[in-house]
């Protein structure tokens, strides 16, 4: 299973890219939400989105997340933000948020348990 990491913000994009690589995992990696889209509906072993809410394009992470959701139903999410703190409502089901600076080990067991 493949982790698709979506940020507009190439540093931070790397960094996640490392820590879910270090886990195991293969990433995918998009700067935006068309990005992402794009490259979902070419492979079909992306099990997990990875994404920031604040993102330049024509959707932000939580328009990305639902958007997925309709489309690719089994799909899990870890959601991000260093400004916003989304209602759990605005979250897909059975999805995972953590606020910037985030910390590795809660991606970690996030990761885990979607993989589980």
């Amino acid at each position: 299973m493949a982790v698709l990491i979506v940020d507009d913000e190439p540093l931070i994009r790397m960094c996640a890219v490392e820590m879910v690589e270090e886990l195991g995992f293969e990433t995918v990696q998009a700067a935006n939400a068309d990005d992402a889209i794009a490259i979902l509906e070419r492979r079909c072993d992306i099990g997990i989105v990875f994404t920031d809410i604040n993102m330049a394009g024509s959707m932000d992470g939580l328009q990305l997340a639902a958007f997925v959701r309709d489309r690719w139903p089994p799909i899990q999410f870890i959601v991000v933000s260093g400004e916003l703190k989304p209602k759990l409502s605005d979250l897909p089901e059975s999805s995972y948020f953590f606020a910037k600076p985030y910390d590795t080990k809660q991606i970690c067991s996030a990761l885990a348990a979607f993989a589980g």
